[in-house]
């Protein structure tokens, strides 16, 4: 708590964003969500995984970066002879309950007794589906490195993890594992778990570099104009991993959307696009589909690279080549239908697409 007094962003009892955070009427968000929404908002067929095993990782990527996409936002990260697991998440369902709450659309394709040797474990705030307690507890005999945002730990802490093996950073901190050089970067979004801890932990994005490569995680958070100075201080990034699910415009100051998501990208000076945060949780009222539909025509518009893997597919920016869809042609809308911009920002014309409702 004194540690995060401390911090330029802690303001009197809470952690607060820098632009203020202007939310929707939440019983009308409750309802909606509860009857309404996309009849899509769940995938009726099996989602084609890439199934995967440590022996798949023996051999390092020949460029020297690889990510491989679990779901969501989990992320296997090897960068120039580092492996990095960020927001592991292998629980049944992102809640507090084992019985109720979104459930996974599929099982992680690398069982958590096939993980790899690791480096490092990276946590960009504490909700449950980024910081899932069944996985850290399975995790915490390992003797791992936990790099979090400040307050965290707390949570790591009391689930057993060594507080020696937790480093807690503010905004713009940085921490070195060898040769690689983690930085904590702003975010616009909130945290808490329970009811009486709102906003009692920070929530950041990540930054990952080395002499060879530069790697970017925007972990959840709604734009702002700080993706510009991440991308002058520590890009450009060989790849972004930036979320682009779990949208509306109810709450469009804790979450990007597809548009803006391109839009981060551009901001950060990102070359290879990977979205995330979409595909694996009920979160949004919008179909499962129609965050990776948009993002495709926003990178598009914008001329960006987009990495579209299936979840356990490896990519490696150096070499990939783009792929066909891998997800069914379901009814999704559109910008111009369901538009999703944060309040405090300019909107920018290129990123706002003039479809009305998508079918491939």
């Amino acid at each position: 708590m004194r540690r995060a007094q401390r911090s330029p962003q802690w303001r009197e009892e809470a952690f607060d964003n820098r632009l203020p955070r202007v939310d929707g009427p939440l019983l009308r968000a409750l309802w909606t969500f509860t009857v309404g929404g996309s009849p899509h908002r769940v995938p009726t067929t099996p989602i084609p995984v890439v199934a995967r095993t440590s022996a798949d990782y023996r051999v390092p990527p020949a460029s020297g970066l690889r990510v491989t996409w679990l779901g969501h936002s989990t992320l296997l990260l090897e960068q120039d002879g580092h492996r990095v697991l960020i927001d592991p998440v292998w629980g049944a369902r992102a809640s507090p309950l084992t019985f109720l709450g979104p459930a996974r659309f599929f099982a992680s394709p690398l069982p958590l007794v096939q993980l790899p040797a690791l480096d490092a474990v990276v946590i960009s705030h504490d909700h449950y589906d980024h910081l899932d307690l069944p996985t850290v507890k399975a995790l915490r005999a390992r003797g791992l490195r936990w790099v979090v945002p400040l307050g965290v730990g707390a949570h790591l802490a009391a689930w057993g993890i060594p507080e020696s093996e937790i480093i807690e950073l503010d905004w713009w901190q940085a921490t070195t594992l060898g040769a690689l050089t983690i930085t904590a970067t702003p975010a616009r979004h909130f945290s808490g778990r329970a009811l009486t801890d709102a906003n009692r932990t920070l929530w950041a994005g990540w930054a990952f570099s080395t002499e060879r490569h530069r790697v970017f995680y925007s972990g959840d958070t709604a734009m702002h104009p700080e993706f510009t100075q991440i991308g002058e201080r520590l890009g450009p990034f060989d790849l972004t991993m930036i979320e682009a699910g779990a949208y509306s415009a109810m709450w469009a100051d804790v979450h990007l959307g597809p548009e803006q998501a391109v839009a981060a990208h551009t901001m950060v000076r990102g070359d290879v696009l990977l979205p995330v945060h979409w595909g694996l949780f009920n979160l949004a009222l919008h179909g499962w589909t129609e965050p990776i539909e948009r993002v495709r025509e926003a990178a598009a518009r914008a001329g960006v690279r987009l990495a579209t893997p299936r979840p356990g597919e490896m990519i490696e920016p150096a070499t990939f080549a783009p792929s066909p869809p891998w997800w069914p042609a379901v009814p999704w809308e559109g910008a111009a239908v369901a538009p999703v911009w944060s309040s405090g920002v300019p909107i920018t014309p290129v990123h706002v697409l003039p479809s009305a409702r998508g079918a491939r």
